[in-house]
């Protein structure tokens, strides 16, 4: 039995298989500090729970492709016993990204969103008048690296937009100002932060579309923010990033809360990720 597993992508999924070791290697090197055993796993690949002491689903990058076989998954984990990082309901719970409303009416600050199981030209009007904006940005509700995520005008309709269940949210100019702020927790322990600043009259931020990635360290309101999203969240993490943004009412609000699969950007942790395999190794 190895002490900790990270599942990986589908060997499959041609956008993602082969980019992914780079990353694991990253994020293993701060656990072998601390003498843990660490192997990879597809996520797709059907799991032993005697395998492995703890699994990390931190590269499962592709499953919102994948949207039904991941909860498949997700399901043969908790009846199996199987033992993660962050327990297997918060992981559902966080797939689809309507757990907003729910942190929303908890008191955290979340940028105004309405979720809708499909979209018409009346629900962007209506957006539009609700939110006080011209500019909106849609979005399906699971969904990951901005996948499907469209900026839309008023000339734009329902272009580029997804045909399934979506969320409609008010564009915010700070995309591309000041950029998107994460903040990094572990076991509820604030560790590090990063901006993500949108490139290019781009408004995606990932690194992907040109987002330009920097070390920073939050102010006061931003941790605050992040702490009652947390609180809000009600469940201990082992590990959780906070994406926050400045709202168009100059507050820092949640975009998205990430437990499942977000980049740790250790390489911005003060202590190279000591502070994550310490909570990694508080779940053994």
């Amino acid at each position: 039995m190895t002490d900790v597993l990270i599942l990986t992508p589908a060997a499959d999924e041609t956008l993602f298989a082969h980019a992914w070791t780079p990353l694991f290697e990253r994020l293993a090197a701060p656990l072998r500090a601390r003498g843990l055993d660490v192997e990879h796993a597809s996520w797709v690949e059907p799991l032993d729970p005697a395998r492995a002491r703890v699994v990390l689903p931190l590269l499962t990058w592709g499953y919102h492709l994948r949207a039904p076989l991941w909860f498949e998954r997700l399901d043969a984990l908790e009846a199996t016993g199987a033992r993660l990082a962050n327990p297997v309901s918060v992981l559902r719970w966080n797939t689809t990204k309507t757990y907003l409303a729910q942190l929303a009416a908890k008191g955290a600050p979340v940028v105004p969103t309405i979720a809708l199981d499909r979209l018409s030209l009346e629900d962007l009007d209506r957006a539009r008048e609700v939110f006080g904006v011209d500019v909106l940005v849609a979005k399906p509700q699971i969904s990951g690296g901005s996948q499907d995520t469209v900026k839309l005008r008023h000339a734009d309709g329902l272009t580029g937009c997804t045909t399934g269940p979506a969320l409609i949210q008010p564009f915010l100019p700070a995309v591309s100002e000041e950029g998107e702020l994460s903040l990094f927790y572990f076991d509820g322990v604030f560790s590090h932060a990063v901006t993500k600043v949108a490139t290019g009259g781009d408004f995606r931020v990932q690194p992907q579309f040109g987002g330009q990635v920097s070390g920073v360290a939050p102010e006061p309101e931003a941790l605050h923010a992040a702490a009652m999203v947390l609180k809000a969240a009600g469940t201990p993490l082992t590990y959780a990033r906070v994406d926050l943004i400045r709202g168009l009412d100059g507050t820092p609000q949640l975009m998205e809360l990430e437990v499942i699969e977000p980049d740790l950007f250790l390489g911005h942790a003060h202590d190279g990720g000591a502070a994550f395999a310490a909570a990694v190794v508080r779940v053994l």
